[in-house]
């Protein structure tokens, strides 16, 4: 398959994805949880087995609505409750209940918090900043590896891997929390380092093929690489796939964006950054020919 002749649809299929995402983020917002937004987070020693089910109910019968998330933790026999903000007395009232349905004694609520909005903005904040400056890092060391050109399209298929795991989140209203962060910042270097096998694969074939086309050495560079993309990506996949389905939901919190991320980053590394190289190439030949001619 020539991947260059087809660069539209693959543009074309970002595009409309990050689009309805966009669309989906400006009705609806991000449904962020209670580390962004602010809210109530309880934590309970269970000291026994129960169910996240049972807990759930128990909350949502107390403050009227559902809780963001109810997560075990500890040995399995803890429990934290996040849920929008509420009142002090409806926080005892929702204890009193779960107290009585385990059986429990007053030392069992190992906390009680409100967390602030200024504290979602904060880590916002320093979210951004944290993608922000490993963008610029990454830039600064792909451009200097091999040239800008190559460092500003593996920064662009970064940017589309972030906006295509906000976009899933928006158009699915998945709560993003903290462990979506986390998720990012992972994906970011993974993608890279994707991208980077196959520009290093360019870098080594214009050697020897200076008289073809720049599409046909980008085809060439990545299908010589795409074994090990292919191979990596399902491997990955195939390994944090069986975390999602296993694992318990502060682990599922962190292997579904990252298992989003292996696809978009897998994608964007084969489909869109050598092609974006390839346009940039095509475009500054053209004007050096028209500066010739001229």
């Amino acid at each position: 398959m020539d991947i260059m002749a087809k660069k539209k649809i693959f543009f074309g299929i970002s595009i409309a994805v990050i689009l309805v995402g966009i669309v989906s983020m400006l009705i609806f917002g991000l449904n962020e949880d209670i580390d962004f937004a602010g809210g109530t987070e309880m934590h309970v020693r269970i000291g026994k087995a129960f169910n996240n089910e049972d807990i759930r109910s128990i909350t949502t019968d107390v403050i009227g609505f559902e809780p963001s998330s109810i997560q075990k933790t500890g040995d399995g026999f803890e429990v934290i409750i996040k849920m929008k903000d509420i009142s002090s007395a409806k926080r005892d009232e929702l204890f009193k209940a779960i107290k009585e349905k385990y059986g429990l004694e007053d030392s069992a609520l190992l906390t009680a918090d409100t967390v602030s909005p200024t504290v979602g903005s904060e880590l916002r904040y320093n979210a951004f900043l944290s993608a922000l400056i490993a963008s610029v890092l990454m830039l600064v060391y792909i451009s200097f590896r091999f040239e800008l050109k190559s460092g500003v399209a593996a920064v662009i298929a970064l940017i589309h891997d972030v906006l295509v795991m906000m976009s899933v989140y928006a158009i699915f209203r998945i709560p993003i929390n903290t462990s979506f962060i986390a998720a990012i910042l992972t994906i970011l270097g993974y993608s890279i380092n994707d991208t980077i096998i196959i520009f290093d694969r360019i870098r080594e074939n214009k050697k020897y093929m200076r008289k073809e086309k720049f599409s046909e050495i980008a085809n060439k560079s990545i299908w010589q690489s795409m074994p090990r993309s292919v191979n990596t990506a399902l491997t990955t996949l195939l390994t944090i796939t069986m975390l999602y389905i296993l694992g318990v939901r502060s682990i599922k919190e962190f292997a579904f964006p990252i298992i989003i991320g292996l696809i978009s980053g897998t994608y964007s590394s084969i489909f869109l950054a050598s092609p974006i190289w390839v346009i940039w190439q095509e475009w500054e030949d053209k004007k050096k020919s028209r500066v010739k001619t001229a």
